[in-house]
């Protein structure tokens, strides 16, 4: 059956609750559709598809906002207190915490949602938190699909959070409206961040923990506003990303953080910059899904499957260029005639 099919009564029936109910039911609705878009099972793939055809397009879009930073740098607990924060001003929050996955059972290591204690039990929130299972930069694989399931739930603010190290920052950056990074004090981040060319990513950098050594504070926020200044303009901005420091046990100090990231946010919505990042987001994942599909498909196809032996020891003894055997193997793939067969 096709994933565009009428979906199966069970899963109609998810759909509705997703989309229709609310309180605990509707919570567990959204976890269970998480988790079938979570599986690697092919039939579960098929259904988690036609779940996401069906889900109703909300009325009005969700700001999403990624948050990023090194582990440490208390990423969760400012997320619990933004989120009650906005939750108190009458918005509906959603956390997406991708977690760093483990080798032996694949789950989550750190378990954000532990660490988010009055956060997740509350009515008007929602906290997932998801095994990056090795994903390049830390991101879930269906994290794109879990932002999409949310919204239809009815949550106007969903926040990713990632692990925080390698490509994370670029990989949140890709799939959010606003990009928060967060950093230490006395920690030499804002020199990382040169390097990594992270800062050309954000649009609000956050110097956590103020409170613990202000004057500490006060020199990062410096150092990053001078750092800024070389990094490239943001499109659809006036003027660049501010730099503040905060304390993440402060709802006040939280607060105005928000203040300050919901005005760009609105701005950058004025300018039309936020539809054109979402084109272009949108557009980037239909590719990075087909390439997805490609790959899965070539390894799996027998022809590949009947040469790859060959190929290997071929390159592994250095008679094969690796360039000669990826041809090779592209054309059994497409069933082209192997025109490089006497470089064997």
């Amino acid at each position: 059956m096709s994933a565009m099919a009428t979906l199966a009564a069970a899963d109609q029936s998810l759909c509705d609750d997703v989309s229709a109910a609310s309180g605990e039911r509707q919570r567990r609705a959204v976890a269970k559709a998480i988790t079938l878009l979570e599986s690697t099972r092919a039939d579960h793939r098929e259904r988690a598809d036609a779940l996401l055809a069906a889900l109703p397009v909300p009325a009005a879009p969700a700001l999403r906002v990624g948050i990023s930073g090194v582990p440490g740098v208390g990423k969760s607990t400012f997320i619990e207190t933004l989120g009650l924060v906005l939750i108190a001003q009458g918005h509906r929050v959603a956390v997406l915490a991708v977690d760093p996955s483990s080798k032996l059972s694949g789950g989550s290591i750190l378990g954000d949602k532990t660490r988010m204690e009055r956060l997740s039990v509350h009515e008007r929130a929602f906290v997932r938190p998801s095994p990056s299972g090795g994903t390049l930069g830390g991101v879930a694989a269906a994290t794109r699909e879990a932002i999409r399931v949310v919204e239809a739930a009815g949550y106007d603010l969903v926040v990713v959070e990632t692990v925080g190290v390698g490509q994370s920052e670029a990989a949140v950056a890709g799939m959010t409206d606003l990009f928060i990074l967060m950093q230490l004090p006395n920690a030499g981040d804002d020199l990382q961040a040169i390097k990594k060319g992270v800062l050309e990513l954000a649009d609000l950098v956050v110097v956590n923990k103020a409170d613990l050594d202000p004057a500490a504070a006060a020199r990062a926020v410096g150092q990053l506003e001078s750092a800024m200044r070389m990094a490239s303009p943001r499109e659809g901005a006036a003027g660049r990303p501010r730099v503040l420091a905060t304390s993440a046990i402060d709802a006040a100090q939280v607060g105005a953080v928000w203040a300050a990231a919901a005005a760009w946010a609105a701005e950058r919505s004025a300018s039309g910059a936020i539809a054109r990042r979402r084109e272009t987001q949108s557009r980037a994942w239909l590719w990075e899904r087909v390439d997805a599909g490609l790959a899965e498909r070539f390894r799996a196809h027998p022809a590949v499957q009947r040469m790859l032996p060959a190929m290997l020891e071929g390159v592994d003894a250095g008679r094969l260029p690796v360039s000669v055997a990826a041809r090779r193997l592209l054309r059994a793939f497409a069933g082209e005639p192997d025109a490089d067969n006497g470089h064997a």
